[in-house]
């Protein structure tokens, strides 16, 4: 462990076990120091999530039908307060995925958003049943197959029809040739334009990094290996015909939780979830490492604070989620 944390300028892990936040401490002890999720310690940490801080507080907002708000802004005029988004937010900050508000939150997502058609995840509903066929997205697809995966429903079948969604439909073309056409690609040229878009792909691999190696199915396993090439092909953040190039200033602006975005850290981070650490992953492994400040802390750059339902952090100060996703990749990457 000393040959990673030889690259910080100063260990902060005791800092990222301090107990004002609950889900930075439980998720430090496990991933960072490797205690068993069995340990006291661990279980400890893990109940106070539950107790104390920014969980208990979205729940305490939610509605008796599993939701937040009305029920038909789920994603768009519930940007970022709406269900999809506390969703997300409660998968981030590993809340329990035994806890009856969180498992009605999530039956809620797959009854409103889910096409029943397709399985991709839209938008916005139908007045009828399940989610909008003409309105679903491959980000949110792959937000939410992950989010759900997080909470403990992987066998079930309408989230493997999520996955196949994305092994059927999810693109990683680099604008050489035409693009696809006929649904789901002749909307929302932002995400099925002529170049795949980056967010869905990270979105989708992060959702498939979440399947244990011996639950994959071979479709899966394809998709992660086009996905991991495509996102390798651009050096992590460079533009692949032109590699002394940014793709995107913003993905080099740290932030937490990202929802529909991406940054550098994340990208990394579910590459080497699925098994990569290579040299195509260097220049933005070195990336990360000069961002840190003199305490071995990186700052909140990107966020959507004054948006949610419950504020995480604040802007350019350090942020402990930050420097935990930091101390994963480099732990990830560099250790022996």
């Amino acid at each position: 462990m000393a040959d990673w944390k030889s690259v910080l300028k100063t260990d902060p892990t005791d800092w990222l076990l301090e107990e004002g936040d609950p889900s930075v401490r439980y998720l430090t002890l496990v991933d960072i120091l490797g205690e068993p999720p069995d340990a006291p310690e661990v279980e400890a940490a893990r109940r106070i999530i539950m107790e104390t801080g920014t969980v208990p507080g979205i729940l305490a907002k939610q509605q008796e039908g599993g939701h937040w708000g009305n029920p038909g802004d789920f994603y768009v005029r519930g940007k970022y307060r709406g269900t999809v988004w506390q969703l997300i937010i409660l998968a981030e900050l590993a809340a329990d995925s035994e806890n009856p508000r969180i498992r009605k939150t999530c039956e809620f997502i797959l009854e409103n958003s889910q096409d029943r058609q397709s399985g991709g995840f839209s938008t916005r509903g139908t007045e009828i049943d399940g989610g909008n066929h003409g309105a679903i997205i491959p980000c949110l697809t792959g937000n939410m197959v992950w989010s759900l995966i997080r909470f403990g429903y992987l066998e079930d079948p309408r989230v493997w029809r999520g996955i196949d969604w994305i092994t059927t439909y999810q693109r990683f073309d680099d604008a050489n040739d035409e693009a696809p056409r006929g649904w789901p690609y002749d909307r929302y040229k932002n995400c099925w334009g002529k170049h795949t878009c980056h967010m869905g792909v990270v979105k989708s691999l992060r959702a498939l990094a979440e399947i244990p190696p011996d639950s994959r199915t071979e479709a899966v396993k394809s998709t992660i290996k086009d996905g991991a090439e495509y996102l390798l092909r651009h050096h992590v953040h460079k533009r692949s015909h032109d590699l002394e190039r940014i793709a995107n200033p913003r993905w080099l602006r740290f932030g937490f939780p990202l929802m529909w975005q991406i940054d550098v850290l994340e990208i990394l981070g579910v590459l080497l979830k699925l098994g990569y650490r290579e040299p195509r992953m260097q220049e933005a492994v070195d990336l990360v490492i000069s961002r840190q400040d003199e305490q071995g802390r990186w700052l909140l750059e990107n966020t959507f604070n004054g948006r949610f339902l419950v504020s995480i952090e604040r802007k350019d100060r350090p942020s402990k989620w930050v420097t935990l996703n930091a101390l994963r990749v480099l732990k990830g990457f560099l250790e022996p």
